[in-house]
This record gives C-alpha cells, sequence and structure tokens, in this order.
C-alpha cells in the first residue's frame, strides 16, 4: 500500500471516530477524549524519558474526576470561579511556561524533571479537560463548537502547508521546524479566519446573548487557533527535536502519534476558553 493511500485511509478513520463520537453522545466524546488523553500521555512520556505508569493513571484520574465534578454535579459546587479558575490559572502558567522553553535556547537538551511533570500537568492533561469544557459552551453540550473548532485547526494545517510550500520563502522558525514559512502561517491564519466566518454563518447557531457578535467571536477564535495553535505545533516540535524523533508515536499510519494531530488543538484550547469566560462576564 502506497504511503499516500495509507495516509489517507488512516487521517479519514481518524477525522470519521471523531465526528461519530462527538454527534453521538456527550459520554462517547468524553470517552474518545479520554483514551486520546492516555495516548497522548503515552507517547509525551516517550518523548520527555519518564517512566509511564504514574503519568498516565494521575492523568486518566484527574481528567474523570473533573469531568465528573464539572459536568455531572448537580449542586454545582466546583464550578466556576472556584474549579475552573484554579485549573485555569495552572495551565496558563504552564503554557507559558511551555512558550518560553520554546523560545530558551539553553535547554535543548535536557529538561529538568519537575519541568517533565508540570508539562504532562498543564501541557497535556489539563487542555484535555478544557477542550470538553469549551464543548460545553456557556451551557448545555453543544457537538458543533468542537466540529467548529476541529475544522479551524485542520483549515489552518492545510492552507500552512499549501501557502508554504508554493510561495513560502522566508523560514518562521528554522531552528525547531524547517519546514515551516511565515508565508504558510499568514496563508493558514487567513483561511482559518475564512473558515470562522463560515462556521459562524452556517453551522453554531447562536444563542440570543451572542446573537449580533456571533461572526466576530468566531473570527477571534480562528485567530486564537492560528496563532497559539501554530505555537503549540513548534514546541511539540521542540520536544521532538530534543528526542530526536521525526513523530510523536506511530499509532497513525502516515500521520504519526496523536499528539501530532493534536498538539494545536490542546495548546490553544485552555486560550479559548478563557476568551469563552471573558465573552461571558463581559455580556
Amino acid at each position: 500500500m502506497g504511503e499516500t493511500l495509507k495516509r489517507a485511509i488512516s487521517g479519514a478513520v481518524y477525522v470519521l471516530l471523531l465526528i461519530a463520537s462527538i454527534l453521538y453522545s456527550t459520554e462517547s466524546f468524553f470517552i474518545l477524549f479520554g483514551i486520546l488523553l492516555i495516548i497522548s500521555l503515552f507517547e509525551f512520556c516517550n518523548l520527555i524519558q519518564v517512566d509511564k505508569l504514574i503519568p498516565i493513571f494521575s492523568g486518566a484520574s484527574l481528567y474523570i474526576l473533573i469531568t465528573l465534578l464539572s459536568n455531572y454535579d448537580q449542586n454545582k459546587t466546583f464550578h466556576i470561579p472556584t474549579l475552573d479558575l484554579i485549573l485555569l490559572t495552572i495551565t496558563l502558567a504552564i503554557s507559558i511556561k511551555c512558550i518560553f522553553f520554546l523560545f530558551d535556547n539553553s535547554n535543548d537538551k535536557r529538561i529538568s524533571n519537575l519541568s517533565k511533570y508540570l508539562y504532562l500537568l498543564g501541557y497535556i492533561t489539563l487542555p484535555f479537560v478544557f477542550i470538553t469544557k469549551i464543548t460545553f459552551g456557556v451551557n448545555n453540550y453543544n457537538p458543533k463548537i468542537i466540529i467548529g473548532l476541529l475544522i479551524l485547526i485542520w483549515t489552518n494545517d492545510t492552507f500552512a502547508f499549501i501557502v508554504g510550500k508554493s510561495v513560502g520563502k522566508h523560514k518562521l522558525f528554522e531552528r525547531i521546524s524547517p519546514k515551516k514559512t511565515i508565508e504558510g502561517f499568514f496563508g493558514g491564519l487567513i483561511f482559518a479566519i475564512f473558515a470562522g466566518y463560515l462556521i459562524s454563518i452556517f453551522l453554531i447557531k447562536p444563542t440570543a446573548q451572542f446573537e449580533n457578535k456571533s461572526i466576530l467571536i468566531w473570527l477571534i477564535i480562528a485567530a486564537i487557533v492560528g496563532v497559539i495553535g501554530t505555537i503549540g505545533d513548534l514546541i511539540e516540535s521542540k520536544f521532538k527535536r530534543i528526542a530526536g524523533v521525526k513523530d510523536s508515536g506511530r499509532i497513525m499510519p502516515g500521520h504519526g502519534g496523536v499528539l501530532d494531530r493534536l498538539d494545536s488543538v490542546i495548546f490553544a484550547a485552555p486560550f479559548i476558553f478563557l476568551f469563552y469566560k471573558i465573552l461571558y462576564y463581559v455580556s
């Protein structure tokens, strides 16, 4: 079987599995992303060379606990501004640490043990929690939100590659990702913003509270995906460069690992959740 055909088949299976689980029920969505979290933790443990058992058990347990408390706590005891605010503060702090890590030349060969476990918590585990939280918008489960977000990610990645390959001349971050170009970055961003406009018109039915702002909201989300998602992609590339590997795993023929497919969305998720909450309180 040719490499292109394998890549097409595995990509199609991946997309169909995601869409089916998201649309089928809230529980199937939680379960699938829980499984993806476990695989991502496994792959990331390989990248940073730590024992897998404790991180995977702890990460999965935290995901299950927070999901149950956030979405099945009838008394709403643990909702914003308590649990969500604490989790968001931790995640954004570690996300900022990840950005410093990306631009710091001094740590290209070694990551401290403390930093490894912080990254497991705030770069992998908690972002998966925020992906599930984003899907609830301001109230109830809305599968179109996560589908819209995935469309933005795929659009940004696809057109960043197409534009970069076609007209890209100026390297974006050659030391970490030699193939990424500035032209590709802006091409992906522009098409993602256009996709955000289409999503706001044809996919997402706005609530009465945000009816007049739906287009602007999705344009901003698309911009967050384009910028923050690209940073997330670069951060994962740095982890892979330090580990001396091309892909985070081999579970998806032609595409690498789960972390390779989700690096943009997991890094962008906490920032999108923060935007949602600011928007909600301002409105």
